[in-house]
């Protein structure tokens, strides 16, 4: 597994730029002059560019040797962060921010698909889940970490701090990581095929809302805290969701290798999601009971990952990269998506109906992951 934790220090750093953005909207905000609503985009560029990239880099690229594609893209995703401490002004800061998703969505799909191809079939599940666990420890120790930095030095110093983050690990890829065989290049009816095939188009599907709902959600955090008066406790409540997400995405590995039944797993997490995120407004002012909510939505957000990706996987196995790609595409375009309608929500029925809408949301991803079990026993029975 040392390989296996190369790629998740990659991974911690991607993990930490993606979610620390959001706690310094208040920041970003009072620095340009714009509400926190505006400041929001540079959550939804990063989102939106890694989403539209992750695919497109998969499949211009499928076939490269994979050590010096996961170095390129953290030295991009290195250099970006710099220049978005360094922008001076919202466009700068949204270009910069732009760059730094798409670096991401380079290296993400295939240090999944390559997490994949280090172990053994039996132990894919532990794999999977400590590659993209790099991602949540980002936000246990790295968010937090990153909010005390930004109260010292600004939100500039908290991305610089991702900037170096980022070029040690690129540092690190090119080190200790092994030269891995390039896999073939799928052809282009190959991959149109994968979304021709129901079972990919749902899987993603249900991807996509999941992060609607929880990155969607998460994005408002700070200022979902400021309104109800708890903004000086904003750190610890990052660490709850951080802690849950830690364990989520670590826990669910084992689960997954024992099971064997991701899709049933998924259902379950977006089960008890739904309701967590229902609840959680009605529990925020509660003292310490406020905490449960954020601890449970992290865990059940972070372990939404790997039986998506470890389905994709059994559905597609000579084709991982692409269809994880799919998968990591439709993760954050889900959280794009999922910051900019919370805007609207914001501005329509103010900010305290969006843990209610994104409940909802986790319901219609519920909804239509029963749908595809349904119809996939009965294809079995048959």
């Amino acid at each position: 597994m040392e390989r296996i934790v190369v790629l998740a220090n990659g991974m911690f750093a991607l993990g930490l730029d993606a979610y620390v953005v959001a706690g310094l909207l208040p920041g970003i905000g009072a620095s340009f002059g714009i509400a926190p609503g505006e400041a929001g985009q540079a959550v939804t560029v990063f989102t939106l560019t890694y989403a539209l990239a992750a695919p497109v880099c998969a499949t211009l690229l499928a076939g490269r040797p994979v050590r010096k594609i996961l170095a390129l893209a953290l030295a991009v995703f290195a250099v970006a962060n710099a220049l978005s401490a360094c922008a001076a002004s919202l466009l700068w800061l949204l270009l910069a921010r732009a760059l730094a998703g798409l670096a991401a969505g380079l290296y993400a799909p295939v240090a999944v698909a390559a997490a994949a191809t280090l172990v053994e079939p039996r132990r894919k599940g532990r794999a999977l889940a400590l590659t993209l666990g790099g991602m949540s420890t980002g936000t246990v120790i790295g968010v937090p970490a990153g909010l005390w930095i930004a109260e010292r030095l600004g939100w500039q110093g908290t991305l610089m701090l991702v900037a170096l983050l980022g070029a040690l690990a690129a540092a690190a890829i090119l080190l200790r990581l092994p030269d891995l065989p390039a896999a073939e290049p799928p052809s282009w009816r190959a991959r149109a095929a994968l979304l021709a095939d129901p079972r990919i188009v749902v899987t993603v599907a249900v991807s996509f809302l999941t992060a609607v709902s929880s990155l969607g959600l998460y994005t408002y955090v700070a200022p979902l805290l400021e309104s109800t008066g708890l903004s000086e406790a904003a750190a610890a409540y990052f660490w709850a969701w951080g802690v849950g997400g830690l364990v989520g995405s670590f826990a669910i590995g084992p689960l997954l290798d024992w099971s064997g039944a991701p899709r049933r797993l998924m259902a379950l997490i977006l089960a008890v999601l739904a309701l967590t995120l229902a609840a959680l407004p009605g529990l925020l002012e509660r003292g310490l009971l406020g905490y449960l909510p954020f601890l449970i939505w992290g865990a059940m957000g972070w372990a939404s990952q790997a039986p998506q990706q470890h389905a994709l996987l059994g559905l597609k196995p000579e084709h991982g990269s692409v269809a994880v790609a799919l998968n990591s595409s439709a993760n954050y375009l889900g959280g794009a998506v999922g910051a900019a309608l919370g805007g609207i929500v914001m501005a329509v029925a103010g900010i305290t109906a969006l843990p209610v809408a994104a409940a909802g949301v986790a319901v219609a991803a519920l909804i239509l992951q029963l749908a595809a079990l349904t119809r996939g026993g009965r294809v079995a029975a048959a």
